[in-house]
Parts: C-alpha cells; sequence; structure tokens
C-alpha cells in the first residue's frame, strides 16, 4: 500500500487539538500558514518559557492513523486532529523512521523528521489515562513514545487529504528519533 495522507489540521490559537481542513500549505522553514506553531523559533509554550530564542524543530506534527485504532480498541475514542496534529498519516511507520528523513507530501511540500513528539500532561485532560496509552516501555525498560514524530518544512506547497506520501531516507548510519 501507498503511504498517503488521511487527514489535514491547523488552528491559530495553542489549543491541544486542531481543526480539519480541506487542506493546508506549508511554508518554508516556518510550518503550516496560520497555524500557532509556525514560525522559525519554538511556539510551545512550555519551550518558549526555557528559551524563546531556541529553533523550531515542531513546526508540524505528524501522527499515524493506526495510533487512532489502535486507541480505539482500548476504549479511548480519538480522532484525527484530536491530538493536535497537523497531518495525519496511514501506511507509514512514522515511529520507526531515523532522524533526517524526508517525506515529500503531494506535488511540492517536503518535510525532514526532527524527533519524536513528547506527550505532556495536557493528554491526560483531554481523555483520562489516554498518556498511559500512548507511551510504553520496550524489553529493556526504556520509553517508547507513540504520539508522532515532529517536522520541519523543507519544502513549501499544499498538503491534502489523499496526497501521496514519499519516503526518502538519509544517508546511513541512521540516528533514531529522539523527543525534540
Amino acid at each position: 500500500m501507498q503511504a498517503r495522507v488521511v487527514a489535514v489540521h491547523a488552528s491559530t490559537v495553542h489549543g491541544f487539538s486542531k481543526f480539519e481542513e480541506a487542506e493546508i500549505v506549508l511554508i518554508e522553514g516556518q510550518g503550516v500558514e496560520g497555524d500557532a506553531h509556525a514560525g522559525t523559533t519554538v511556539k510551545h509554550r512550555s519551550r518558549v518559557a526555557r528559551d524563546p530564542l531556541q529553533p523550531n524543530l515542531r513546526q508540524v506534527h505528524l501522527l499515524h492513523a493506526e495510533l487512532f485504532d489502535e486507541l480505539m480498541a482500548k476504549g479511548f475514542p480519538v480522532f484525527p486532529g484530536e491530538m493536535g496534529e497537523n497531518i495525519t498519516t496511514r501506511e507509514l511507520d512514522l515511529l520507526s523512521l531515523p532522524t533526517g528523513t524526508r517525506l515529500r507530501l503531494g506535488d511540492s511540500a517536503e518535510l525532514m523528521l526532527t524527533g519524536l513528539r513528547n506527550p505532556c500532561k495536557q493528554i491526560d485532560r483531554f481523555q483520562p489515562g489516554l498518556m498511559a496509552a500512548v507511551l510504553e516501555r520496550d524489553a529493556q525498560g526504556r520509553t517508547l513514545r507513540k504520539a508522532g514524530v515532529m517536522a520541519v518544512v523543507t519544502a513549501g506547497g499544499k498538503v491534502a487529504a489523499g496526497d501521496a506520501i514519499t519516503l526518502l531516507l538519509p544517508d546511513q548510519p541512521h540516528r533514531p528519533l529522539e523527543p525534540v
């Protein structure tokens, strides 16, 4: 199956969930046009409080639709956009991709993965117990974060549901995604 965009979302305000859009426009070096998290410097409130001049490695949040399937099976009714992602994907194992992976979306847009989303306590305010459902431990006791990946925009363009996603892996050696 071809990796695809399932849905796209944006919000002009800092909140947990984002609103579904017919299409979003990615702006190189900025993020999603009109989204509260767009910009060259960090926009997430907790990170702004620490250092408002740090680079924005979280311009675009991507989440795999397969997580929604998993959460539904565990009794958590969560739908695309509700966990704050800008782009919902299907048929792409986002969490296993290395840092620096590029994703071509549609005709011209391109993202570069910068790291994993580190879910915060807001997720439990949205639905109690959801934080535990998106965090697991592997056999070695390391935390596995399943709440999506973060990216920066390396080429602008429009993105809409149904767009194909092309994967471009970085040169070896690959570095696993870490929380950003």
